[in-house]
């Protein structure tokens, strides 16, 4: 699962910034990174506290940098470029105040080139993660949105098994956009699609060579609705955009992993039966979806992987444990 990521990181050292630095399970992993030398690691928060955290808890991160935003040097020339980045939303006085807080500082420093990748969330919530990304790293180039993808992964009888899941993370459904006059400038189906494609891509980067389901309650027309419409739209857009992309849909899941109820109910479909990337209508479907599957499927789930960011941003559970935030970070590094 990790080698190609170690390798990439062994090749081309990178910089990780944790924006809750004195949390424990950060300090876990920042220790354990830095151990391994596999990365360089700056811990964002009160010097004295992060240090004092990382005494109590027996972790040895001397290696890492430190800093607290309150007495950082050049906070004059960060909130000088957050202005400019924000361009006259927020004050001068307003940008200081939220380059005080660690998750819109480390996302300047990503910003500014001072750290190439983000892990956060241990403590801030998935918004709170996800907003400074797009207020100042910002979507990439023809990305109308933020997605994100979820990594199954499990060793089975046959080798190991690895599957992508998306969005169970951060688009709560999907809207066309309209604007002043009333006219839809990027439709529901365009953004669907667009998450698929992404997936994908995502995808790739883990070893999986994407066959993608786009999931509903029907199967090639069996049901109606505005989700099952959805769904159908998004698949054309998603085919458009991406030809070479194995896509195929709506389906069902059973029609997305049985080769015998894919025929059944998708006869000729190359996709159908053989599905590893699945793409949910809406955010309550994804996020249920992946987590029975890791729950009662007994895989082991990494993300989610934030997608159509211009640097490598990511968010941890609040719930999570210092393995995973080792994980994640090995991820989030190896993207850059």
């Amino acid at each position: 699962m990790f080698t190609k990521l170690l390798d990439a990181l062994k090749a081309n050292r990178r910089t990780i910034v944790f924006t809750e630095g004195p949390d424990a399970r950060i300090l876990d992993a920042a220790a354990r990174l830095l151990k391994e030398d596999l990365m360089d690691v700056i811990l964002i928060g009160n010097v004295d506290e992060v240090k004092a955290a990382a005494e109590k808890g027996g972790y040895d991160v001397s290696k890492a940098t430190f800093i607290d935003p309150m007495t950082y040097e050049a906070m004059d020339e960060m909130v000088e470029k957050m202005v400019e980045l924000r361009k006259g939303k927020m004050t001068p006085d307003e940008c200081r105040a939220a380059l005080s807080k660690g998750n819109y500082f480390g996302t300047m420093l990503v910003k500014m080139g001072k750290a190439d990748a983000l892990l956060g969330g241990a403590t801030y919530s998935t918004a709170d993660t996800v907003r400074p990304a797009l207020q100042l790293v910002k979507t990439k180039k023809g990305a109308h949105l933020v997605s994100s993808s979820i990594i199954l992964y499990r060793e089975g009888a046959n080798g190991p098994e690895k599957l992508c899941m998306a969005d169970c993370a951060i688009n709560i459904s999907y809207e066309d956009t309209v604007d002043k006059d009333g006219n839809v400038t990027v439709s529901a189906a365009e953004k669907l699609a667009e998450v698929a494609i992404e997936s994908a891509r995502t995808a790739e980067f883990f070893g999986i060579d994407p066959k993608v389901a786009m999931l509903s309650f029907s199967t090639k027309g069996s049901g109606k609705g505005s989700t099952v419409a959805l769904s159908q739209e998004a698949t054309a857009k998603a085919k458009e955009m991406a030809p070479d992309l194995a896509i195929d849909g709506e389906m069902q899941f059973d029609a997305a992993v049985s080769p015998v109820v894919g025929q059944l109910k998708f006869p000729g479909s190359t996709v159908a039966g053989h599905a590893n990337t699945f793409i949910f209508p809406c955010i309550e479907a994804g996020n249920i979806g992946y987590k029975i599957a890791q729950r009662l499927g007994g895989f082991e789930a990494y993300g989610p992987i934030l997608q159509g960011l211009n640097a490598p941003i990511n968010d941890l559970s609040r719930g999570c444990v210092a393995d995973e935030v080792y994980k994640m970070a090995i991820i989030t590094a190896g993207m850059a």
